[in-house]
């Protein structure tokens, strides 16, 4: 089964944290679509067993085909659910979250306040609002332990690793803390892009000297510093 880059890149933080364990895990899945996470993991021996869940029959069945196909009926089970909703404590040790925006991952976290104590790992890969949600996760008090970035089809994706615990005060919730610490080759072609679009935003208020553009020009003075303190670090 080939997958994409970002979902390799969900299996591999998977395993890494799975490995660290030492034991045999379970894993949900939020959202799952085809299932190909869960179906994955499993075959990989990665999880013991999986919950494949979503909101929609459609996307359900979807799974429950590729399921199917691959024999794994009796260890992946697919729940129709919205969000957390029908997740139980002590059913899974990792619950993955990803391809949806930033916000709507936030919310499914808020609701699923049931469970946030006895899931040990959350694998997160939120498309957009990375600064608030980084922001959103230290307010439901977890803490991103790991973050990778990859690049797919020309767009920038990041993948996160959170448990519970503070998120530390020098926290950069632009960029990431730990792609910043690892000198993440993705974030640096990621920053040097940035940079290049904001001071072509600079330039263009300049240009235009309104009273609009004025008020915002602080804002874009401030992303650049960031992106260039971001930079800076990584050197």
């Amino acid at each position: 089964m080939r997958l994409s880059k970002r979902l390799e890149t969900i299996i591999g933080m998977v395993s890494q944290w799975a490995s660290h364990r030492g034991e045999e895990i379970s894993v949900a899945d939020v959202g799952t679509d085809h299932g190909f996470v869960p179906a994955a993991l499993v075959e990989r021996g990665i999880a013991k067993r999986a919950l494949a869940m979503d909101v929609g029959r459609g996307p359900l069945l979807r799974a429950q085909e590729h399921v199917r196909k691959r024999g794994l009926e009796d260890r992946i089970e697919l729940r129709l659910s919205d969000g957390l909703t029908l997740l139980s404590p002590g059913e899974a040790d990792v619950v993955v979250l990803s391809g949806m925006g930033g916000e709507l991952i936030l919310r499914i976290l808020r609701q699923g306040e049931h469970v946030r104590d006895s899931v040990k790992c959350w694998i997160l890969s939120p498309q957009s609002e990375l600064f608030l949600f980084r922001q959103g996760l230290g307010e439901l008090g977890l803490a991103i332990r790991d973050e990778v970035m990859v690049k797919e089809d020309g767009k920038y994706y990041v993948v996160m690793a959170a448990e519970k615990g503070r998120m530390g005060e020098k926290e950069c919730l632009r960029y990431g803390e730990a792609l910043i610490r690892k000198k993440d080759p993705v974030l640096r072609e990621f920053l040097e892009q940035e940079r290049k679009q904001l001071l072509e935003i600079r330039q263009r208020l300049l240009d235009s000297r309104t009273e609009a553009a004025m008020e915002r020009l602080a804002q874009v003075e401030r992303r650049i510093w960031e992106a260039e303190d971001a930079g800076r670090r990584m050197e």
